[in-house]
């Protein structure tokens, strides 16, 4: 996926993907939420993201009616250690971000 936010360019092709999560195994669940976290190569971070009609990523496609989607969303550096702390292994963690001290 491409898309340009704030004049900067964003695309899911081209950047390192860092980490992925989701929510469930089946992708048909309504509730289920599938989230990748990206690294351009100026370093810059964002999101991908993309879920159900019942995810923060659903989209209003009738008066009534939602469907699924989809949303790149951009990431700080500490928003993007937030998200791997939590979804990342440890040894992810610190090959991406460096080590961390005890």
């Amino acid at each position: 996926m491409k898309k340009i936010i704030n004049r900067k360019k964003y695309d899911t092709e081209t950047a390192e993907r860092i980490g992925t999560y989701q929510t469930r195994d089946d992708r048909r669940d309504f509730s289920c939420v599938r989230e990748t976290l990206y690294r351009k190569r100026t370093g810059e971070y964002f999101l991908y993201g993309e879920g159900g009609p019942k995810t923060e990523y659903a989209r209003q496609v009738g008066q009534t009616t939602w469907a699924g989607g989809c949303e790149i969303i951009p990431y700080t550096e500490d928003e993007a250690k937030k998200w791997s702390e939590k979804h990342l292994s440890v040894d992810r963690y610190e090959e991406v971000f460096g080590e961390v001290a005890e």
